[in-house]
This record gives structure tokens, C-alpha cells and sequence, in this order.
């Protein structure tokens, strides 16, 4: 019955109905049910033997006193408020920890996960899609680490939509640490998800568990820069083997986080190149027309929600550079910050949205210049 084995708690879960019901339990129907199963230091619902006298039910108590402490909910697999779509898992958690609102893993969600160390591009188009997509009705989901995963987190935040963070460790086990703040920020209109109890720490091994969870949420997954082995492409092959749709965005050839995306090109992901790509192959269809932004058509697109027009004032300093770019000789990126006077960072992020937006494009030697 460990953190490793999904299975063991759906027994647990079906043997005692409810968290409450183990704890009051007398220790004999635990044995009966041959559910102290040890295996070290973090099983999910017995965590270590408990010495001579020791109450065997205590460790359950203590969950149901630390989700009180946190404001959060213990929503077991039996309980209305489990989602559906998770459901239907081979494997399905039999407890969900929720700090936010557990109606919120109902609404209908797209999953972006990505490198952890990723490029300003990878991180401006994670941004981009949370915020996109959200507008256009969706929930975002992501694993709430470093990089792509929190691009798209605060892309959704940004957007005042629904996005889902699920952790690989306990609710009141933050990780990364510095995140803890965007967690916070995601449970007071979304919500932070795991499957492992309070005061489970994040372990290597765990974070394969959290993935599925992430697909399972989802009705598609979009994975934006990865390694060819990256926990991305775990998520994202998890997704087929539910039946949810897999998108890539593709990245240059010569970098190694394109590698993941392509490879799953290759395999039959759809690739993405503008909102529309996702939005088609969805099963829920938004009340609300495609917003506008860096992943918008930039007029007569062929999506199921295409045709946004192009707003330059969605682009920090975009109608500047515009007006900087001569369409014939064009312009670099430094020759652009000096006469502009924008830092670096802003600047190639800003250029990144024009050229998604279909109002700009880069030529060998990395000129720029506005299409005509």
C-alpha cells in the first residue's frame, strides 16, 4: 500500500469506504484486509510500523487533522466531487489531497508541461497557451515545476482563468520552494492537487504518479521543449494510453529541447502552431471565440475557432518594433534594443509574439523584418 502503488490503495479505499471510517477501525479489520503492507518511509496511508502499544490508526487521524491545519480537502475516489474524466483511469488515485475548490478538476482542461530549464521561446509560448486557453474556456493543468509548467500556470493566472497545479509531494511540501507562492495564487480561483500525503516530500520516484494524474485531467496534453526522455514525454505517452489528444509545439532543430516535441511529432502528435490546432481535435467546444495573442490565427485560419485579429497592443512595445522594422533590409535584435531602448529579454520575448502572430519574420543572420 505505498506511495508507488495505486492499486493497493484502491483496496484500502474499498475495504474501509472512507478515511474516516479507517481511522476509527479497529486494528483487527486492518489486518484482515491485509493492508499494512510496509515499505519504508512513505506509504501513502501507514508510513512506519508503529512501535509496541503503538495505535495503528493514528497516522490516518493525523492526515485528517493536517488537512483541517492547511484548509484543504481529502476527496476520496467514492466522494461526488471526484472527477470524472480521472476516473475512468486503469489506475486512479483513491484519494485526492485539493487545496482550492475540488469542482474546479470538472472543468473541461488542456495540460502544457515542458522543460524545466527552458528557452525564452519555450517559456513565451507556455505563457502564451495558458493564457489562450483559458480564454477560449478551458482549464490549464501543468505539474506546477520550474520552467514551462510555471509559464503556463501564470499565463492562466494572468488571464483571471481556472489552471491546476499536481504536485509529486504533500500539499504542505511545496516543491519547488519557490513556487509556494504561485500555489497559493492557483488554489484561490483553481486548485493544488496531489495524491501523496502531508508531509510526503517530493522523491524522483514519485513524480511518474503525479504525471498520470496530469493526463488524466486533461483532454489533451500540449508539451512545449523537452529531452527525448523527459518526464514531459511520459505525460504525454500516458495521455494516448488514456485516449487524450497529444500536441507538440515544434522548436529549432538544432536545440536538444525540440528534441521531445519532434519525437512525438514523428509518432502522430498533432503539431501545433497556432490555437486552432488544439482547439479542433477538442471534444468540448468553448462558448467564447478564440482569443487574441500570440498563439491566435492571424486571420483566415482553417481552426474550428480561427480568425482572431491581431492585436500589436497585446505585444509589450509591439507597435514600435513594428514601426522600426524596415520590410526590405530589416533589422537585428541588438540594433533594435539600441534604437527602441528596450532591454534584451523584453525585446526577443516580444519579438517571439510578432513572429508567431504572422506580423513579422526572421531571415538568415538573424535579421528581422515586418511581412508585407
Amino acid at each position: 500500500m505505498t506511495a508507488g502503488n495505486p492499486s493497493r490503495r484502491a483496496e484500502f479505499l474499498a475495504a474501509f469506504g472512507s478515511l474516516e471510517r479507517a481511522a476509527a477501525a479497529p486494528i483487527e479489520e486492518w489486518d484482515r484486509f491485509s493492508l499494512l503492507r510496509f515499505s519504508g518511509g512513505n506509504d501513502i496511508f501507514a508510513p512506519a510500523r508503529p512501535g509496541p502499544g503503538g495505535n495503528r490508526n493514528a497516522w490516518v487521524a493525523g492526515q485528517l487533522a493536517a488537512a483541517r491545519a492547511l484548509g484543504a480537502e481529502i476527496v476520496p475516489l467514492d466522494d461526488p466531487r471526484y472527477p470524472a474524466w480521472l476516473r475512468t483511469l486503469p489506475d486512479p488515485p483513491a484519494v485526492l489531497h485539493i487545496l482550492g475548490a475540488p469542482e474546479t478538476l470538472a472543468h473541461p482542461a488542456v495540460a502544457v508541461v515542458g522543460a524545466r530549464v527552458a528557452t525564452p521561446y519555450g517559456l513565451g509560448v507556455g505563457k502564451a497557451l495558458g493564457r489562450d486557453l483559458v480564454a477560449a474556456g478551458y482549464a490549464v493543468v501543468s505539474g506546477g515545476a520550474r520552467g514551462i509548467d510555471s509559464a503556463a500556470h501564470r499565463g492562466a493566472l494572468d488571464a483571471g482563468g481556472v489552471t491546476i497545479a499536481v504536485m509529486g509531494s504533500g500539499l504542505d511540501v511545496p516543491y519547488p520552494k519557490e513556487n509556494g507562492k504561485l500555489f497559493e495564487q492557483i488554489a484561490v480561483s483553481g486548485a493544488v492537487v496531489s495524491e501523496f500525503p502531508f508531509g510526503t516530500g517530493p522523491q524522483a520516484r514519485f513524480f511518474p504518479f503525479r504525471n498520470r494524474i496530469i493526463a488524466g485531467l486533461a483532454h489533451g496534453v500540449v508539451v512545449v521543449e523537452g529531452a527525448r526522455e523527459s518526464g514531459s514525454l511520459i505525460t504525454a505517452r500516458l495521455a494516448a494510453d488514456f485516449g487524450r489528444e497529444v500536441f507538440a509545439v515544434p522548436g529549432p532543430i538544432t536545440s536538444p529541447l525540440s528534441d521531445g516535441p519532434h519525437e512525438l511529432i514523428q509518432a502522430g502528435a498533432k503539431l501545433v502552431r497556432r490555437l486552432g490546432d488544439i482547439l479542433e481535435e477538442l471534444p468540448f467546444s468553448p462558448q467564447r471565440p478564440e482569443p487574441q495573442g500570440l498563439l491566435g490565427d492571424s486571420g483566415g485560419g482553417s481552426g474550428a475557432n480561427g480568425g482572431a485579429d491581431i492585436n500589436n497592443d497585446a505585444v509589450p512595445g509591439g507597435a514600435a518594433i513594428l514601426a522600426a522594422l524596415d520590410a526590405h533590409g530589416g533589422s537585428t535584435a541588438d540594433e533594435l534594443s539600441a534604437a527602441l531602448g528596450l532591454a534584451p529579454g523584453e525585446l526577443l520575448g516580444s519579438l517571439l509574439e510578432l513572429e508567431l502572430m504572422g506580423r513579422i519574420q526572421q531571415w538568415p543572420g538573424g535579421r528581422f523584418v515586418r511581412k508585407v
